[in-house]
């Protein structure tokens, strides 16, 4: 779930101790695992967009000039196109109550959203969003981006899949490891110079994943990027990567932020979580 409903009773869920720990809740090591944990890296603020709080955001990129963003919660999910420096929508496709809309990402001339738990994923026109056929598929939808050649989604898992576009049927399966720990509750995704970057539900960390073994090469430390007292909820997480390849451009948001922002990943500091 990308995003589950309001209320949810779920804990982000990020298994990041040593071997100790790791024996409890993992019986056997990760095939190719690091035994080393991988670094974590801080970031500074570069530059902050407007962003609708009503949007419980749980697909997100940036192209040509624009943020896309797919939103969820049954009866309110919705596609996007969005002016980065205004929030102003300029298209926009309301999904049928019953959905619960999830990732989203670009192929070509069309944008793929997947839903929760309805494993139907829609395709649409992204000049027109007219839809144009429907995709399905197995067990639960979180989130989605993509490589060169295939489609990568997330499922709430340790996993991600990739998929033939086509027919989004798997192709291959990792497991996203940190060391002797396996990372669960994968949620949205970007992929960025050659890694897949995630966010992972209810956690203040993006973890930047090797897509051959799925190793964790670093993580990314968010805390503190915004206060407790902009949140509208316990639901409010962070949940959103974009990036503009064109100008090196690496955005993030989260569920109903008032704020998407742009940030430079940068060494962290002993004792310092966010330096802005």
């Amino acid at each position: 779930m990308n995003g589950r409903g309001m209320g949810a009773s779920c804990v982000g869920c990020v298994i990041l101790a040593g071997a100790f720990a790791f024996a409890a809740s993992v019986s056997t090591r990760p095939a190719g695992a690091d035994i080393q944990p991988a670094p974590t890296m801080g970031y500074t603020v570069v530059a902050r967009f407007p962003h609708s709080t009503a949007s419980y955001t749980e697909g997100f990129f940036y192209l040509d000039g624009l943020f896309y963003e797919g939103t969820g919660l049954a009866g309110h999910s919705a596609v996007l196109a969005i002016q980065p420096e205004t929030g102003k929508v300029v298209r926009k496709v309301e999904l049928a109550p019953e959905y619960f809309g999830e990732g989203i990402v670009d192929w070509g001339p069309y944008i793929y959203e997947w839903t929760w738990t309805s494993q139907v994923c829609f395709v649409y026109d992204r000049a027109t969003f007219r839809r144009v056929k429907q995709l399905s598929y197995a067990g639960e939808g979180w989130g989605m981006t993509r490589t060169n050649e295939q489609i990568v989604t997330s499922d709430g898992s340790a996993n991600l899949t990739f998929r033939d576009p086509a027919t989004f049927s798997s192709m291959r399966t990792i497991t996203v490891h940190d060391g002797l720990a396996v990372v669960e509750k994968l949620n949205e995704l970007e992929f960025i110079k050659g890694e897949v970057y995630a966010n992972i539900w209810h956690a203040d960390k993006i973890a930047r994943i090797a897509p051959d073994d799925g190793h964790v090469i670093a993580w990314i430390d968010l805390s503190g990027l915004l206060r407790a007292n902009k949140k509208v909820n316990e639901e409010s997480v962070l949940n959103g990567i974009a990036y503009d390849a064109q100008h090196d451009r690496l955005f993030v948001t989260g569920k109903q932020w008032p704020t998407v922002f742009q940030i430079k990943v940068v060494a962290k500091t002993a004792g310092d979580s966010s330096r802005r």
